[in-house]
């Protein structure tokens, strides 16, 4: 029972919410005092109540000498007409503030802390800053670069195919893997595809699990319009679909998709989308993490873009073989020599049925 123990439930409360706060991070904050936990409090949905606001109001009186743990600096700033969480600890007169991380938006970092200790009240910063950081992770790339974080995620055999020489892929994963991908989807603002992968599949890029949970914005990358009227995504009205294609893409379809209730993004002239500029007009319409399911080519030319954030490898214990005819995870042009090769750094492993998950990030990803 100490302040790591504190932050702890505090970080745990906040995971909770995550995939629920849109552009907004996840932040939970506990109060204790006298060795009780008088208050607990999570943010849950961007423009409702932060987790401070709603931790002070369960303590209520109780929280005057308390001490507060707070996952994620309290802003310092007004947003509409809710005041700054640092404003609401003081005037509720807690005694001590320890928070994880400082907010990574470079124009108010440190001043929500700063302003505490001005009032008088003992702050700590940095107590399981890395676990807090890694819980905000497409938070903390948007708020900077106002672009959304991506994560590729992909099934492979240990062959490295992602599906057979005649194109069939179910199931290269375990149903202990597909659980883990719809909990992905639901964390995700947006769910990224080819235009190859939906004239293969027609799927519904929705979230599936044994509890009600969010579907992602679907978003598919067709530079020519090749997407049928009568596809899922089109049809089902389940989640937004956006299409991504460039200025010369047919004006017909383009007219036909917005009479469906599509959204349909120039990015560029051709021949194919440019990405980049997909990434940065997918980011003003505040959509903050994407989860990238591409086939080879899509995957390849994100990842060769360095635009991929994070990657999730799910491996299966099998071999598809097929050769060259089988299609693979990642096509791109590739480099000379294995030294000048994309680097996963920062590895983890995961273990789901009898299928391994690596996680890493991309040596030629974006870097705040």
């Amino acid at each position: 029972m100490n302040d790591e123990f504190y932050m702890r439930l505090a970080l745990q409360m906040a995971e909770s919410a995550s995939g629920q706060t849109s552009i907004n991070p996840v932040v939970g904050c506990v109060l204790v005092k006298d060795g009780r936990i008088v208050g607990l409090g999570a943010h849950l949905k961007r423009g409702e109540g932060h987790a401070e606001a709603n931790a002070l109001r369960m303590a209520g009186e109780e929280a005057e000498g308390a001490t507060a743990y707070v996952t994620l600096e309290p802003c310092s700033h007004y947003r509409k007409l809710t005041p700054p969480c640092s404003d609401r600890l003081i005037d509720a007169k807690v005694a001590r503030v320890v928070i994880a991380a400082l907010d990574p938006n470079p124009q108010v970092s440190g001043s929500g802390a700063a302003k505490l200790r001005e009032a008088g009240i003992e702050v700590t910063v940095g107590l399981l800053e890395q676990q807090s950081r890694l819980m905000n992770e497409a938070f903390n790339k948007y708020i900077v670069t106002r672009q959304p974080y991506v994560t590729l995620k992909s099934a492979s055999t240990l062959d490295g195919k992602v599906a057979a020489r005649t194109g069939d892929s179910r199931w290269i994963s375990g149903p202990s893997s597909r659980e883990a991908v719809h909990t992905m989807r639901h964390r995700h603002d947006g769910i990224m595809v080819g235009i190859g992968t939906l004239l293969a599949d027609n799927p519904e890029l929705t979230t599936r699990l044994s509890v009600p949970a969010l579907h992602p914005i679907r978003i598919i990358v067709d530079s020519n319009l090749r997407i049928p009227l009568d596809a899922r995504v089109v049809t089902d009205k389940i989640s937004p679909t956006i299409v991504l294609t460039t200025a010369g893409a047919s004006l017909g379809k383009r007219d036909a998709l917005l009479k469906a209730g599509i959204e349909v993004i120039e990015c560029g002239e051709g021949p194919h989308v440019d990405l980049a500029v997909a990434m940065r007009l997918l980011g003003e319409r505040e959509i903050a993490s994407i989860l990238l399911e591409g086939g080879g080519r899509l995957n390849g030319a994100m990842l060769e873009s360095g635009l991929v954030d994070k990657i999730t490898l799910f491996i299966a214990p099998k071999l598809i073989g097929g050769g060259a005819a089988a299609p693979s995870a990642f096509e791109f042009a590739g480099f000379d020599k294995m030294a000048d090769a994309i680097v996963l750094e920062d590895v983890s492993y995961e273990q789901h049925g009898d299928d391994i998950a690596i996680v890493g990030y991309p040596s030629n990803r974006f870097k705040p």
